[in-house]
């Protein structure tokens, strides 16, 4: 069996066995895995921290013919973010992250942009942006990576361009104008299309023109459109709301 190298980001462990760890990772080159850490549960075993969630590791692992899980003989720790774990509802917030990356990716399909995406993403909380921020960034570039994002500047039926007054179509798949949208229940807010059109050209480390509570009002909209897409609430993020 050839080792396997790859650079990775821990998405949560499991007790497997009496000694073992079950480990999902999100690789640089390889997508969305699932493997088993042999003995990692051990007092003073060889992985150390390097399995905690949202960590940034290399992996070393081996694969077999047939099988799903690969097995995981050594993690090498490139860089923690366990001082964010600290803060209970940032801790609740990354477990959020991770399970929309595990929902939306299936196992095995290389999606280096979104590997990027969490990296800056928790660096840029790391070095102090607003949680809230960060969040609704990550969320809307999670969007633009599955094709799920709707061109912000025309109208989706008659393709002119959007003014003032826009509304989100009922199959949430485009924005609609005023004269499009039969539905007008509630226009978009004018801060979500500044918003998108922010997280297009910024990193999520730059300040951003928006406080936390903007992006907090910008929440329920974003969140419906993951969910509407997932087909399904992240059990993440039902514990959030409460």
């Amino acid at each position: 069996m050839p080792l396997e190298v790859t650079e990775a980001i821990i998405l949560r462990s499991s007790p497997c066995g009496e000694l073992d760890k079950l480990v999902v990772f999100f690789s640089r080159d390889k997508g969305l895995l699932r493997g088993r850490a042999k003995g990692a549960r051990k007092f003073g075993n060889r992985f150390g921290s390097s399995l905690e969630p949202m960590s940034y590791v290399r992996v070393f692992y081996y694969e077999k013919e047939r099988q799903d899980l690969v097995t995981i003989s050594q993690g090498d720790l490139l860089e923690s973010f366990l001082d964010l774990q600290n803060d209970f509802q940032t801790a609740c917030t990354l477990s959020y992250w991770a399970e929309l990356t595990e929902e939306f990716y299936p196992a095995r399909i290389k999606e280096e942009p979104l590997f990027r995406l969490l990296l800056a993403c928790l660096r840029a909380l790391k070095a102090g942006a607003e949680r809230e921020v960060v969040t609704r960034y990550f969320e809307i570039w999670l969007l633009r990576l599955s094709g799920l994002l709707p061109d912000i500047r025309r109208c989706q039926r008659c393709h002119r361009q959007l003014g003032r007054q826009i509304w989100l179509s009922p199959r949430m798949d485009g924005f609609l104008c005023e004269h499009c949208s039969s539905e007008k229940k509630e226009p978009l807010p004018p801060e979500l299309i500044s918003f998108i059109s922010w997280t297009k050209k910024a990193p999520p480390s730059e300040k951003a023109p928006f406080s936390a509570e903007v992006a907090g009002r910008l929440a329920p909209l974003i969140q419906s459109w993951l969910i509407y897409h997932l087909e399904k609430e992240p059990k993440s993020l039902r514990f959030l709301k409460t």
